[in-house]
């Protein structure tokens, strides 16, 4: 492979990266959509038992403890809402993060393999020093900056 085929080889590797991060968020997106679903259906389940519930009661007694009846078993429900939230965003953040991971490892070996196979890579490697050293200049603490500006 010839240096000519590099550019062409790295824009495939990007390319490659941004299509697996797509997916990895498109993923993440619909695994949070299904889980508001599931609760959402839950809601409306428990509050139409609870509609039908009233409906049926036919003595004043009933009806007024069922407010307070209700505020405890909504405050149950509710605190197992968290909970499962909670778990789902576990298991999301988790599985986008290995996602990614993995995604970043692959796109690094097709990068390496592109500027490997390239034949004489030195110019590519003297750019991407050269690019190092403008980075590190550019993120230098304040501090630093300043001392090397009095000497």
């Amino acid at each position: 492979m010839t240096t000519a085929a590099l550019p062409l080889d790295l824009y495939k590797a990007n390319i490659e990266l941004q299509l697996r991060l797509t997916r990895l968020l498109q993923d993440s997106g619909r695994q949070w959509l299904d889980a508001i679903q599931h609760t959402t259906e839950e809601g409306i389940a428990e509050t139409t038992a609870e509609i039908e519930g009233l409906l049926r009661t036919s003595n004043w007694q009933s009806l007024a403890t069922l407010p307070n009846e209700a505020f405890w078993r909504l405050f149950q429900q509710r605190s197992g809402d968290v909970q499962l939230v909670n778990q789902i965003a576990l298991k999301n953040q988790t599985s986008f993060t290995t996602g990614m991971q993995q995604a970043l490892e692959t796109w690094q070996k097709s990068v390496a393999s592109a500027v490997g196979s390239a034949g004489n890579a030195q110019p590519l490697q003297d750019m991407l020093n050269q690019w190092g050293t403008a980075w590190a200049n550019t993120v230098q603490p304040a501090p630093a900056k300043a001392a090397a500006k009095k000497a």
